[in-house]
């Protein structure tokens, strides 16, 4: 386990944890990634919120964030939009704002996933993106708190659950890297947090 501090921002591998103070309020999640390899196609990645409750599944109702619902109720877990060119340089491509003070205590946690849009059809996988990462940003004063630079190789994945918010036992959140890939795009993330796909 890091605990914050008032310091550098603290950079992540795999599986760490890093302690949010707690008293923070609110933070935006970024996540940024570059295409590497071209298909002849657009690359468009989607970054979701999953809030999830006490037994490890979906929190339920309106509460799932993605590219057709950007915004849950009361705002409280909010996109700032989809970057369709991953165009932004080395900085983030899309970011999700959440009031972490103002969430259900039942809310356990909250995973953050990035999918790519119609990767069957276009022939696409995360073997083909780089440079992908998620940091978190104390929207007191915009610092960077901690930030995990995924390093792992995904060849034949469409989604990545890049890192995930979660309660921990001081009463206040924890940020852990989590870097875990999915074949099934944005579907087989829903489908494994029993979100109901069609």
């Amino acid at each position: 386990m890091f605990s914050s501090t008032p310091q550098e921002p603290f950079s992540l591998v795999k599986d760490q944890v890093f302690n949010l103070t707690k008293d923070l309020d609110s933070v935006a999640v970024g996540l940024g990634w570059k295409q590497r390899v071209t298909t002849g196609a657009d690359f468009d990645l989607d970054a979701s919120a999953i809030p999830l409750g006490r037994n490890g599944k979906y929190y339920g109702g309106l509460w799932f964030v993605y590219f057709k619902n950007q915004s849950s109720p009361g705002g409280l877990i909010e996109s700032e939009g989809d970057d369709l060119t991953g165009s932004t340089g080395d900085g983030d491509d899309e970011t999700i704002n959440i009031q972490l003070s103002k969430l259900p205590a039942d809310m356990t946690s909250i995973v953050l996933p990035v999918s790519i849009y119609d990767a069957e059809s276009r022939r696409q996988t995360f073997g083909q993106v780089g440079k992908a990462h998620c940091r978190i940003i104390d929207k007191r004063d915009d610092r960077e708190l901690v930030r995990y630079d995924l390093a792992e190789e995904f060849s034949t994945e469409t989604a990545v659950v890049f890192a995930e918010l979660f309660r921990d036992t001081h009463g206040g959140w924890s940020f852990r890297a989590l870097g875990r890939g999915y074949t099934g795009n944005l579907a087989g993330v829903c489908r494994d947090y029993g979100i109901a796909v069609g």
